[in-house]
C-alpha cells in the first residue's frame, strides 16, 4: 500500500494520483505545484541539469489536486 506521505516517482505518481504526467508538469510548471513542497528533481549526477526525473509529495499534491478539482471548473483545461 502506498502512503500519502511517500515521495513518488513521475509515474507513479501519476498512477495513485490519477492525473496523466503531462497533467502534473503543467501545475509544475503554472506554479500550482511548488518545489521542495509538492515535488523535487533527483539529485543523481548523471541525470543533472537536464531532464532530472522528478519525485512527487503524495499528500501535497493530492491536496492541491483535489482543490482545483472543486473550486476551478477550468481545472482539466489547465492541467492538460
Amino acid at each position: 500500500m502506498i502512503e500519502e506521505s511517500m515521495w513518488l516517482s513521475e509515474k507513479e505518481a501519476s498512477e495513485v494520483l490519477s492525473v496523466d504526467k503531462q497533467s502534473l508538469e503543467a501545475l509544475r510548471e503554472r506554479g500550482f505545484l511548488k518545489p521542495g513542497c509538492h515535488w523535487r528533481s533527483s539529485n543523481d549526477p548523471k541525470q543533472l541539469p537536464w531532464k532530472p526525473k522528478v519525485f512527487y509529495f503524495i499528500r501535497g499534491c493530492k491536496e492541491v489536486i483535489e482543490y482545483l478539482e472543486h473550486t476551478d471548473d477550468s481545472f482539466h483545461q489547465k492541467a492538460a
